[in-house]
């Protein structure tokens, strides 16, 4: 809206939530300084319904007083329409700004001159009730949209003012904007994390709901990451500052949403084309109209400037221009809150036309960390002495499977010590244990070490089809049993999966896993087609072979292995747990890591999408049946006419109900699906 632009404000996401509140604040203040003096000026006029004219005040007076009212809400209240339409005509191009101070400008100076004719009548308070109406509008329209700024705010105010830094052996506190990365912080218990970073010693559980929205405590020790905003629960933890400023998680959170808002969604972009076609429409019509009445009609001049006046004021498409980025704003705040960022209005709108979303397995539909399921020992061999030989091999491993063992060793007595540790290529580990050479990994590893493997197979047999990965385990000259460990299908994938088939969305299965595994997985969670060893670059030819059938693809992964495959999906979904967002790659990020969430960026997409449309077909039909009537086409058959500021208050009433519409898809969340 060009009259708010001109004024240096811009709506939808603010750069500063601080200066949305002032931007709000100021159209407030005008808004009330146009009401205290229109509604005398209206009463003075004599063309309120049911109320007589002030009779003391007769004549040249009232004509006097009206001009002192109307003033001040001319120029005052209404410069930002007066500002707006400078600059517009200065950069050759009407916009809505032109149309609002064209009728205010030609009421109040076509009075001005009539105040000097004895007997004419004036139309100060059109002036007035035009600029009262129009800025009406605006505070509403603003109102509407300040929820998501306030959503940000409260991100913003997750970072305390203060951190801890170390030097030495003191600490100091220092603002949190002053620190750098490589500082070493102090996090107490109870206190907000200032800035992302990497435990360098301590242990605690961190709060990281209000980023993430994961509502159980995180374990932290030395190694693992801090998101900036989170809260320490109990243990004191020392970190080191990896991120700092606008690089923190939580500040590409806030400027991911704030883009997003100030994106345009392609109904917009058609919507702003209709609207500029609207306002030469506008302009036309006034002027056709002044002519026609006053040429053709024979009308007075006062009677053709009304009628004009009141075509261009009505034709104003300002409902139209609010029709879709106050829905945008809307959807993108409403799913920030729940922790479903989408990037910008495109994917927003496109969302809804999904009917197929390709899930990666690992961390999509699976915790991503695999546990032991299974400890099977040949007759003879103590269970604890299985597991505590593989973990002495498997302490030097960083692989998810020998953290899943370390992890049921820790039950089961003291890890023995492992030297002459040895990495056999695709196969497993080899060492020492207790003076005794010992083998870790696949049965081939075993068989080629010359032991006899046979007694394993009847163990191999219990597994089959339980989508289990296996690890045999030797010591000396025997062979000790099969540990076996799955990745855990999280508890909402299975409803994930029943809630898009009925919504008429086909999952399909895309994973590196064999196709035991994936036959497994697909069927815990209802999945009827499927890819089994999938390596990640050839995810994306997948996903094209899916679009390649006609079917609108959402990809859902990991954001990092799957970036192809997001790239080339319609819509891109990273499933992360907020420590990276995978921002490039994807087109919307789901914090919680739950599979839900997808279904519920469906749901926005579709309610946001209605919204846009109910919004559209409200200011094209209000603008297509107001024109005639304001132009007086009916006045000489039916008698139906609108004073200008009666087309003033059904404009802004226009504008209001499409701002207090995009506020109604709040209400959507209520279908929100949560576990």
């Amino acid at each position: 809206m060009g009259m708010v632009h001109a004024h240096g404000h811009h709506h939808g996401a603010v750069s500063d939530t601080a200066a949305a509140k002032m931007m709000e604040v100021d159209m407030r203040r005008r808004f009330l300084v146009a009401l205290v003096l229109s509604i005398p000026l209206l009463i003075i006029s004599g063309h309120v319904p049911g109320l007589p004219m002030w009779l003391p005040m007769e004549g040249h007076l009232r004509h006097i007083v009206m001009l002192v009212l109307a003033t001040p809400v001319v120029f005052y209240s209404g410069w930002i329409f007066i500002a707006g339409a400078y600059e517009a005509i200065r950069e050759r191009k009407l916009d809505m700004s032109v149309l609002i101070a064209t009728g205010v400008l030609a009421s109040y100076l076509a009075s001005l001159y009539l105040v000097l004719i004895p007997g004419s009548e004036v139309y100060f308070e059109a002036a007035a009730m035009l600029v009262t109406f129009v800025l009406f509008g605006h505070w509403m329209e603003m109102k509407s949209r300040r929820g998501t700024s306030d959503a940000l705010r409260a991100l913003f105010d997750l970072v305390p003012p203060m951190a801890l830094v170390v030097r030495g052996d003191t600490e100091h506190e220092v603002p949190t904007s002053s620190v750098q990365v490589g500082d070493v912080l102090r996090v107490k218990p109870g206190q907000k994390v200032p800035v992302d970073g990497e435990v360098v010693s301590g242990k605690s559980s961190v709060d990281e709901s209000l980023v993430t929205g994961e509502s159980i405590p995180v374990e932290k020790s030395i190694g693992d990451l801090l998101v900036g905003g989170s809260v320490n629960t109990s243990g004191s933890l020392t970190y080191r500052a990896t991120k700092v400023g606008g690089d923190t998680v939580l500040a590409q959170i806030t400027k991911l949403v704030q883009a997003a808002q100030e994106s345009k969604a392609p109904g917009q972009r058609l919507a702003d084309r209709a609207a500029g076609y609207l306002v030469v429409l506008a302009v036309g019509s006034g002027v056709i109209t002044f002519l026609a009445w006053r040429y053709g009609s024979g009308a007075g001049f006062i009677t053709a400037l009304t009628f004009a006046i009141s075509a261009v004021v009505i034709a104003c498409p300002d409902a139209l221009g609010l029709a879709t980025p106050t829905a945008v704003s809307v959807g993108i705040g409403l799913g920030a809150k729940h922790n479903v960022l989408i990037k910008d209005a495109v994917p927003l709108e496109q969302t809804a036309q999904v009917d197929v979303v390709a899930v990666d397995k690992t961390g999509t539909l699976t915790e991503g960390k695999p546990r032991v399921t299974e400890i099977l020992p040949l007759a003879g061999v103590d269970a604890n002495e299985l597991v505590l030989v593989a973990a002495a091999l498997e302490r030097a491993s960083s692989h998810p499977l020998a953290i899943a063992i370390l992890e049921e060793a820790k039950t089961r007595g003291t890890i023995p010590e492992a030297v002459s540790f040895e990495n056999v290529a695709g196969a497993g580990l080899r060492g020492q244990v207790n003076g005794e050479t010992a083998l870790v990994g696949k049965k081939a590893l075993l068989a080629e070490a010359g032991l006899d493997i046979s007694a394993l197979e009847p163990l191999e047999a219990q597994l089959a089809g339980k989508a289990r990965t296996t690890i045999f385990v030797a010591v000396g000259n025997r062979v000790l049993g099969v540990v076996a460990a799955a990745d855990p299908v999280k508890a909402t994938s299975k409803r994930f999966v029943e809630e898009m088939r009925s919504r008429g969305v086909e999952v399909v299965l895309m994973t590196g896993d064999n196709e035991s595994t994936a036959k497994a997985v697909s069927e815990q969670v209802g999945i009827t087609r499927y890819f089994a060893a999938v390596r990640p670059e050839e995810k994306a030819a997948k996903v094209k072979e899916l679009q390649g059938e006609g079917r609108f693809v959402a990809m859902v992964g990991d954001g990092i292995n799957d970036a192809p495959a997001l790239a080339q999906a319609n819509i891109g979904v990273a499933i992360g747990a907020g420590t990276d967002v995978a921002i490039q790659a994807a087109d919307i990020v789901l914090m919680k890591s739950d599979p839900l969430d997808a279904v519920n960026a469906i749901i926005l997409s579709k309610a946001t999408v209605r919204k846009m449309k109910q919004n559209l077909a409200w200011a094209s039909v209000y603008n297509l049946a107001a024109i005639p009537i304001a132009a007086g086409v009916f006045y000489s058959n039916l008698g139906w006419s609108l004073r200008p500021e009666v087309s003033a208050l059904l404009m802004s009433l226009s504008s209001i109900f499409v701002a207090v519409n995009a506020v109604m898809l709040r209400t959507s969340e209520r279908r929100f699906i949560h576990a």
